[in-house]
């Protein structure tokens, strides 16, 4: 359907070399966007773009640390330089330093901040003028459930995700006149590199996810392809400053 059409459309994904970043930057090119994979691994990067160019994309791996200002500043003219104005920001990139509220360090949360608050905030001021110059965009801000949903060991990843939900409202209303929607997807418990490990390492774990989610399953990263393609495009012209929660019902009432 032409309402899904990202043709002629240039997209950034941060942190997009794995996870859910790779599958929105997937989703976003097999729409028809040319898209560029950003992040501080070069190795890994430099890779997920170029199994998106074997696909038949147009795709490119910029490395960039979204924490730092003359970063993004510099990923952003390198963006438009090689594809056009940006028409899509995916704020994807994002880290977890756990660890309990009453022995967390000062550095242990303002890490958790610096990249998943500041990092989604300081690309979306990196991209406006490109946005705006164009005639407007999509902002994607990949927030999370543990933004309202009780949890040990996470109070700066819990903040640093309620937020981005602010975030996303507060530029939704800000940039309207700009015609630059923005909104976020709050995923669940997720297969990636980050939650992986603990379903290993805690077999009691799995299982309450599994039995908590009325899908009776993980997320799996290609869930997040869809959502992405459908918040990236003209089908959702009329939605902004949503928070999209997409969990198979783990932050529902249990049943």
């Amino acid at each position: 359907m032409s309402l899904f059409d990202l043709s002629n459309r240039v997209a950034i994904v941060t942190g997009g070399n794995g996870g859910i970043g790779y599958a929105i930057a997937e989703g976003l090119t097999r729409a028809g966007a040319a898209v560029a994979i950003t992040g501080r691994n070069a190795a890994k990067g430099n890779a997920a773009a170029e199994q998106l160019r074997r696909s038949g994309a147009k795709a490119l791996f910029v490395e960039s640390d979204v924490a730092d200002r003359d970063s993004n500043l510099r990923m952003v003219e390198s963006v438009t330089s090689a594809f056009g104005d940006i028409a899509i920001l995916v704020n994807n990139a994002g880290i977890h330093v756990a660890n309990a509220a009453d022995t967390m360090t000062p550095e242990q949360w303002d890490a958790d901040l610096s990249v998943n608050l500041t990092g989604a905030f300081l690309c979306c001021q990196a991209v406006y003028p490109s946005m705006a110059r164009r005639g407007g965009g999509k902002i994607i801000n990949i927030a999370s459930v543990g933004a309202f949903l009780g949890q040990p060991f996470a109070p700066n990843y819990a903040a640093s995700k309620g937020g981005v939900i602010s975030l996303t409202k507060a530029l939704a209303v800000e940039w309207a006149k700009d015609n630059i929607q923005v909104n976020a997807i709050l995923p669940g418990l997720v297969l990636t590199e980050m939650t992986g490990p603990g379903k290993q390492v805690a077999p009691e774990f799995d299982r309450m996810v599994k039995s908590r989610t009325p899908a009776k399953r993980w997320g799996e990263p290609e869930d997040f392809r869809g959502v992405g393609v459908f918040l990236a495009s003209e089908a959702s012209a009329f939605m902004t400053g949503a928070a999209l929660v997409v969990d198979g019902g783990y932050s529902l009432p249990l049943y």
